[in-house]
Formats: structure tokens, sequence, C-alpha cells
């Protein structure tokens, strides 16, 4: 009786190089070093997490964790319930005139695209604000224009004179020249860098990072009242005049 022996396919060398691409395939996302996903290198125009974002465009200027920093603080939840969504996302997208500032958008040349953008607003606005807090207070108009808007008149430096003595004068000195808790808020080289808008932001909204109370804070249970914010702006913003005369006039004395 004959036994037939079982055929075997012929394996053929053309099957190898396949046979090497396939293991190498399904065993390289296990290497050991290999980066994940979320290491592996992107081009700036797709990172969209908001901590890397905020790290490369923002914590150089407004500190690493949105306090701290040179320029007005962002993890503030007062400043934040302050300042609208679209005014926050338009002075990210094209900068703040007269200030140093820059303009971040691809369209005003900056670097950050629209999704970008969104993604610092929205970040901000989600980890650093708490508009529940605010839901009862009445909030002093953001801008001058939304103030004379609301009934207010334009700020008038005599009468922010007196409003600056009542609650100013106690951190910042008599003269605005410096005093017992604060530095100058008349020193030309300051005022030459930030705009109008920044000092009354400044001025309702205060400090938290560096203990500087804001509008309703500076006399307890008396707080500023819409005109004496405007005034105090003022009286402010016409030092900024004063002080590039004066200095204007000691550099041609030296001359």
């Amino acid at each position: 009786m004959m036994h037939l022996k079982p055929t075997i396919p012929p394996f053929h060398h053309s099957t190898i190089p396949f046979l090497l691409a396939l293991i190498l395939a399904t065993s390289c996302d296990s290497l050991p070093g290999k980066p994940t996903p979320e290491e592996r290198w992107k081009a700036a125009t797709e990172v969209t997490d908001f901590f890397q974002l905020y790290a490369l465009n923002c914590s150089g200027c407004h500190g690493a964790d949105g306090r701290l920093g040179a320029a007005r603080p962002l993890n503030d939840a007062l400043y934040l319930a302050l300042v609208s969504e679209g005014t926050l996302r338009a002075m990210i997208a094209q900068g703040v005139g007269g200030t140093s500032a820059p303009a971040f958008a691809q369209q005003a040349g900056g670097n950050l695209t629209d999704k970008q953008i969104d993604v610092l607003v929205e970040g901000m606005r989600s980890r650093w604000g708490k508009a529940e807090n605010f839901k009862n207070v009445a909030l002093p108009a953001y801008s001058l224009q939304d103030a004379i808007a609301k009934g207010s008149g334009p700020g008038d430096p005599r009468r922010g004179t007196v409003a600056y003595q009542t609650y100013c004068a106690q951190c910042h000195g008599k003269d605005g020249n410096g005093g017992p808790k604060g530095g100058s808020v008349i020193n030309p080289a300051y005022l030459a860098l930030v705009s109008d808008q920044a000092l009354r932001t400044a001025v309702i909204v205060g400090r938290s990072d560096l203990g500087m109370p804001d509008w309703r804070a500076n006399i307890p249970g008396r707080p500023m009242s819409p005109q004496e914010i405007s005034d105090v702006v003022a009286w402010l913003a016409s030092h900024r005049q004063t002080g590039l005369l004066a200095q204007g006039k000691q550099s041609k004395e030296r001359k």
C-alpha cells in the first residue's frame, strides 16, 4: 500500500522581506525609547495644548503660571470676569497699540493660527476664570467708552487728583512717586509702556499677585465710583506727557 506524503507549499525567498516588514511594523511601537504620540515633534502651527502654547507665547511677560510677570497677570479671576472673551481674543490676535504687547495672529504677522488663539482664550477662561464668583458684583465698565455709554463722564485730571489722594496715595505716595506699599505710578518710563486702558484695568482689578487691591478695597466699605475710576486714570495719563517733556528738557540741558 502506498503512503502519500502531505504536500507542503514551498517557502519562497520572496516572502522573507514581507515577513520582516510585518514583524517591524507590529513591534516598532514597543521599542524602548520611542516617543509617545504626545511626545513626537509637531510643527509649531499644530500645537494645540494650552500649557505649551501659553509657555511659548505668553509666560515671558505674564508669568509662568499667569502671575508675577512684568505684565498684567492673566491668572486672575476678576480680570477675566471684567474683560470680554472677544476683547481678550482681539488683544492676543492684534496686540495692544502703544504697548509692547505684540500681535500673535498670523494675519497680523504673528505665529499663531486662529485655532491656537481660541485654545489660549478658552484655556485661560476655563482654568483661571471664576465667573460664578462675580454674578452679584456690579463690575465697572471695562473701557472708558463703555463707561461713558453707561452715563459716566470723561475722566478729569483735576478731579483725579482728589480721587488719587483718597484711594491711592496711602500706597503710592502723595505725589505718585512711590510710597510704603507701592512703586511710582507716574514714572515716565512706566507710563510710556502702558496704555490708558492698562491703567484703567489696573485701577479696577488691582494686581492680586502683588497685593494691590481692586477698586472695592482701597478703602473698606467705600468702593471707587465709575467716575472716580475714570478721573484717576486721566490724572495718571496726564503725567505721561509731562514726564516726556521733562525728560526732553533734561536732555537738552545736558547738550
